[in-house]
């Protein structure tokens, strides 16, 4: 009488289970310029990158530098012991914001003056009244030029850029359609705010905070 053997199936490996799993996504997930909001909305809901909508097309950010960081949490500390006292809530990255239906943003900082206010839902936010961002090195036109009409568009009354490269900020604040200077402040100069009135920078500040580890 034979004797019969089995053999165990092959133990599929990890990166095996990936690599089927990335395929079957490519199958499933919309082709660049197919991205509507819900899918968008599914791919950031289930991963951690840092992922931007704009009519169809996803498009991943880079991971932020030790520097972007500092600068960007000092900022938000300074914001948030000033605005807390007022009944204003300031959030940082990673936060949706949805400019409209097919553009969505993730700033690095944005608030409202009123908590309450009916936009600040949990999922994301339906807009903002200001919004920061720190211009990072891989494409400081991303947040110089296109953010800049991206928030217009948004409707979002003043918008902070932070430069690293330069050591600069400069306040925007939306005049009909478009964004105009408020100022462009320097090392030594105080960052001011129209929309907060009495809020102010320490611009040298801002920047000494990662030398100091701030």
């Amino acid at each position: 009488m034979k004797t019969m053997t089995t053999t165990a199936p092959a133990t599929t490996s990890p990166a095996s289970r990936q690599n089927a799993l990335d395929s079957l996504l490519c199958d499933v997930l919309p082709s660049q310029g197919n991205w509507s909001d819900d899918a968008y909305l599914w791919l950031t809901d289930h991963g951690n990158r840092l992922i931007e909508l704009t009519d169809g097309r996803v498009e991943e950010l880079s991971i932020p530098t030790d520097t972007h960081q500092v600068v960007l949490l000092y900022l938000y500390d300074l914001f948030r012991a000033w605005l807390k006292p007022r009944g204003v809530v300031v959030m940082a990255a990673t936060l949706r914001i949805r400019i409209r239906e097919g553009k969505f943003r993730e700033p690095d900082l944005l608030m409202f003056r009123d908590r309450s206010d009916p936009r600040r839902q949990d999922r994301y936010w339906l807009g903002a009244d200001l919004v920061v961002e720190v211009v990072g090195p891989d494409d400081p036109d991303r947040d110089l030029v296109e953010k800049r009409a991206d928030y217009a568009e948004g409707g979002i009354p003043e918008y902070w850029i932070a430069d690293p490269r330069d050591e600069t900020i400069t306040v925007l604040t939306l005049k009909d359609d478009a964004y105009v200077e408020h100022g462009v402040f320097g090392r030594g100069g105080m960052a001011t705010s129209l929309l907060l009135e009495g809020f102010a920078a320490g611009v040298s500040a801002v920047f000494d905070a990662p030398e100091s580890g701030a």
